[in-house]
């Protein structure tokens, strides 16, 4: 792979909020990584020891009172199964797929991901009711976000 097209695949991750890209060719493996990798500071978070003596527990103690405190969330998570741009509605002027309170069903259309100038219907995994639309309309959502809870 040339560095033009290396520089270019930068621009393209600047431009669409990327944090992420890995290509794997024949014999070519090129992975870019930009900002805090949350995956790697769980894994050191986990790996850390448990805390003993009264300061570095009370710190610890803190987090998990404001956690306790935040209200649990709702239903279970649809994530995103890509990279691209979230869409609540197939066309500007269309009305949304889905509303909170909308009921689902397997297979049915909740909502568009557009990638590269493709436009991808998500389609619901499971039946329920939507409980709460988390993705933002327009925004740039990474595979995994949450998009919706349903329940």
């Amino acid at each position: 792979m040339e560095l033009q097209e290396i520089r270019r695949i930068v621009e393209l991750m600047n431009e669409h909020g990327l944090t992420l890209f890995d290509i794997t060719k024949k014999d070519f493996h090129l992975k870019l990584k930009k900002g805090t990798d949350v995956d790697d500071l769980r894994g050191l978070l986990a790996s850390l020891p448990a805390a003993t003596g009264t300061a570095p527990a009370a710190a610890a103690a803190a987090p998990a009172q404001a956690a306790a405190a935040a209200p649990a969330a709702e239903g279970s998570e649809i994530t995103s199964p890509m990279v691209g741009t979230f869409y609540r509605k197939p066309a500007p002027d269309a009305p949304d797929f889905v509303e909170v309170g909308s009921t689902v069903s397997i297979g049915q259309t909740i909502c568009i991901i557009e990638a590269m100038k493709v436009m991808n219907e998500i389609k619901a995994e499971k039946s329920g009711t939507i409980c709460a639309c988390v993705a933002e309309e327009g925004a740039p959502v990474q595979f995994g976000d949450v998009l919706f809870r349903i329940k």
